[in-house]
């Protein structure tokens, strides 16, 4: 994973801090889905680590901001929601003309929530939407939160407390409180939407989003979870949101042998970047003979280059580790033709012409012989064999395991260190 940072200045002439999570290294000649993060009030970008982990490794990208009033970001108020669709609207008009990405989708978490909503009833090209504890009226969430906060006072007195707060924020931020109402704008959204709240959430209630779910107008589902408004959120619903932007993005899939290469690269993990030189190409031309010794004798051994990364010795000395000979040996055995051996008891028994009577009767008598010595030899040789096998077989299993556990413990020992250097 990279990340890489860039500035862009919203309509107010504001400059933002963003941040775009990519996978390493960034497929150039394919595009690829990217999810804008949206954070909730008094939190900023850094907030979209987690979103990064989870859709990093479905090849969906992850771009987040400061918005206007956060952050690192110019401004001095946040709105709601309400300022903060624009920033939204420019974000998306920014990836829109990079051609190294296709879909993307919303993930907004309280105020971000309510942004990603207002922003999606005006754009229906964007994929899929998820909305993490939104509210559904500021006006109602102000009201509740007077006897949430058990602030006694008359409700006249709250009321008009608030429609003066309405006029200092309109002079000051710019904005209507009264404007900032989800469930009038659910109702004219289409977009695939997955809700979330906590069932303990004292700050945003959960009924706030089985009302926008109510009025919502395209394909919705709603979950539910422990915890608060700024509790961390359980790893089901983690997996709920990969799978719903996996479904709405259609990111491309890896094929199995990039996955494969992937997971066994090595990295640039070359001779002499904290490996041993010398004892990497000991236990090489050590695996080399050993492996030789249970491959055929016809198998042709690769050469050790002392130019080439690790990982290009290690995938030219496995190929001839052919164990399948070593369990083959022992049905050669089995279905051998007589030996030398058995050639040389024959010429023993052989003897001079005699009269036709005694040759007959020692022919069979021989014949006897013969037959019984030829059992005994061929037990005796498969008794000594199957011995000899298990001996060799054992000894070079066991040769095979130590020159493993040497090279295992040579690379480890190597990418430790480079990961010290870096830190």
């Amino acid at each position: 994973m990279r990340r890489s940072c860039s500035e862009l200045k919203n309509a107010r002439g504001h400059t933002l801090q963003c941040s775009h999570y990519l996978p390493s290294p960034f497929p150039e000649d394919t595009s690829l889905p990217c999810v804008i993060y949206c954070h909730g009030n008094s939190g900023c970008r850094a907030d979209a680590n987690e979103a990064a982990v989870i859709l990093l490794p479905s090849n969906i990208t992850v771009f987040t901001l400061d918005f206007s009033g956060s952050g690192l970001s110019d401004g001095n108020y946040v709105s709601l929601g309400w300022h903060e669709k624009d920033d939204l609207k420019m974000v998306v008009s920014y990836l829109r003309s990079n051609k190294q990405i296709s879909r993307i989708g919303l993930w907004g978490r309280s105020m971000g929530a309510v942004t990603s909503l207002l922003y999606g009833a005006e754009d229906p090209s964007i994929a899929g939407m998820v909305l993490d504890s939104a509210f559904s009226n500021l006006y109602d969430l102000m009201m509740e939160l007077v006897d949430v906060y058990k602030i006694r006072l008359p409700k006249f007195t709250v009321k008009m407390a608030v429609q003066y707060m309405r006029r200092v924020i309109e002079k000051k931020a710019k904005f209507d409180i009264m404007d900032l109402n989800c469930l009038l704008v659910a109702r004219k959204t289409f977009i695939p939407v997955l809700f979330g709240h906590g069932s303990d959430d004292k700050f945003i209630q959960p009924h706030h989003s089985d009302l926008i779910s109510e009025s919502y107008a395209g394909d919705k589902n709603i979950i539910k979870f422990d915890g608060d408004h700024n509790s961390s959120r359980p790893q089901f619903f983690y997996d709920s949101v990969s799978i719903f932007f996996y479904n709405v993005l259609h990111p491309p899939q890896v094929s199995r042998a990039d996955k494969l290469e992937k997971y066994y690269d090595l990295g640039d993990l070359k001779l002499g970047s904290g490996v041993n030189e010398n004892l990497i190409y000991e236990i090489l031309s050590s695996l080399r003979s050993a492996t030789a010794d249970a491959a055929s004798s016809s198998s042709a051994l690769p050469t050790i280059s002392t130019t080439k990364s690790v990982t290009e010795l290690l995938s030219e000395v496995a190929p001839s580790a052919d164990l399948e000979s070593v369990f083959t040996e022992e049905i050669a055995h089995d279905n051998n033709e007589p030996t030398n051996d058995v050639q040389n008891t024959l010429d023993v028994f052989a003897t001079p012409l005699r009269s036709m009577k005694e040759k007959c009767s020692e022919a069979k008598e021989d014949e006897k012989k013969l037959k019984k010595n030829k059992s005994k030899i061929k037990k005796k040789k498969k008794k000594k064999g199957e011995t000899a096998d298990k001996k060799g077989k054992g000894d070079r299993f066991e040769k095979l395991e130590a020159l493993s556990r040497r090279l295992r413990h040579c690379l480890l020992k190597g990418s430790i260190h480079r990961r010290h250097e870096s830190s």
